[in-house]
């Protein structure tokens, strides 16, 4: 479903935890199901395999908590000075999005049961529609004009004709009289600033500070796009440093990123790390999650965890959680596929995982993530043709083998 509009962004916030995934069964259990039975189980498996759900990580704990922070100090503030945002940087395939909506998914839950499920500050002749969290995403080839124009199509708004300064109106308006407490624009750095047209990218987030709403900015290497000073990141405090500014030559842009800088909050969600005893206990405790939601029939218990299976996962995906999830799908669909039911560094080894996994990362604005290069070795030529997603017709429903 359509996260960026309203209705889309609300179903989901209401159904993301209704997949009910397939029940484990025993390979003794499985060969008791008819074959048409069979087939429908194994297409249950693909689709529990392709829906894992989003595991909670130390890493992603840290940034759903700062998020949330931002968010109910604004939400609760009554005052009408500008309120305090936060950038969430990381790179692709970390987890940034989902990490994000799931933390919102829950405060628009607590805000609207708080309230009645109303705006508490509704007037006369404003809008019914209340949505306290709207999530948009910039369009690949970003504009000022086009990300305003993604944050109306949010609301449903008419912006036809509209020139900038209309479009950042409509917007203020929007978001005041939906009563929207927190604004995500994913994919923030898509926003090339070197470029002459997108130069006043910096007026537009400064009119959105504005608002009385919390804006929370999402992308690939924010410290380093132009959205804040050129920064770099101590690496024992794990935090941004950034350069001072010049006393002479300073432009209107260097000033207006200062002023981000001082109003934002800029947090990472960085990938697991296995260098230390803390990092591996915590990359071990994760697999052993997915563990728990695979289905394949030869017990899934050890099968990441055990000897140096941990090490190797690590080694091909280089800790990012979305490289892992797909390395982990595309290896329980061959384990059923060629009937061994169990994921092995064999099995693993028969592939890799591609940019082309990942089609909704852009690769010009860096969001792809860095993919350890593997060479598939040869697929094991099966002795026969495997069967378990024939489809014997309708008189197998009533078989009893």
């Amino acid at each position: 479903m359509d996260r960026t509009v309203c209705e889309g962004w609300n179903r989901w916030c209401q159904t993301r935890e209704s997949f009910v995934p397939a029940h484990a069964l025993t390979a003794q259990e499985f060969t008791r199901l008819t074959k048409r039975q069979q087939r429908i189980y194994n297409l249950h498996r693909l689709a529990t395999h392709s829906s894992l759900p989003i595991q909670a990580t130390p890493m992603s704990e840290r940034v759903a908590q700062a998020v949330l922070a931002r968010v109910e100090d604004g939400a609760f503030s009554h005052k009408a000075g500008t309120r305090g945002g936060i950038m969430v940087n990381g790179d692709g395939a970390q987890g940034k999005t989902e990490t994000i909506c799931e933390a919102l998914a829950g405060f628009q839950e607590e805000w609207l049961a708080l309230n009645n499920y109303a705006d508490p500050d509704a007037m006369p002749g404003t809008r019914d529609l209340v949505a306290p969290v709207a999530y948009v995403r910039c369009p690949v080839k970003a504009t000022p004009i086009s990300t305003c124009q993604r944050i109306l199509d949010f609301y449903g708004e008419d912006y036809k004709g509209m020139r900038l300064e209309d479009l950042v109106r409509t917007v203020k308006i929007a978001v005041v009289e939906h009563a929207t407490k927190a604004l995500v624009i994913d994919d923030i750095t898509r926003l090339k600033l070197h470029r002459e047209a997108d130069q006043d990218v910096l007026d537009l987030i400064r009119e959105m500070m504005s608002m009385p709403v919390t804006l929370i900015l999402v992308g690939v290497g924010i410290p380093t796009s132009g959205l804040l000073r050129e920064g770099r990141r101590d690496p024992k405090t794990r935090e941004w440093i950034y350069a001072p500014l010049k006393d002479r030559g300073r432009s209107p842009n260097d000033h207006a990123a200062s002023q981000h800088e001082r109003r934002f909050q800029v947090i990472d969600l960085d990938p697991f790390r296995y260098d230390t005893p803390k990092g591996i206990q915590a990359w071990i405790v994760h697999l052993r999650g997915l563990e728990g939601h695979m289905r394949l029939l030869n017990g899934t218990h050890g099968m990441l965890t055990d000897g140096d299976m941990p090490e190797y996962l690590f080694g091909r995906t280089k800790g990012v959680v979305g490289v892992l999830e797909k390395l982990i799908q595309r290896g329980c669909r061959l384990a059923i596929e060629d009937g061994s039911e169990r994921l092995t560094k064999d099995l693993l080894n028969q592939f890799t995982v591609t940019p082309d996994d990942m089609p909704d990362l852009d690769a010009g604005s860096g969001e792809q993530p860095d993919i350890p290069s593997h060479k598939p070795t040869p697929k094991r030529k099966p002795k026969g043709r495997d069967t378990v997603f024939d489809d014997d017709g309708p008189a197998a429903a009533g078989s009893t083998g």
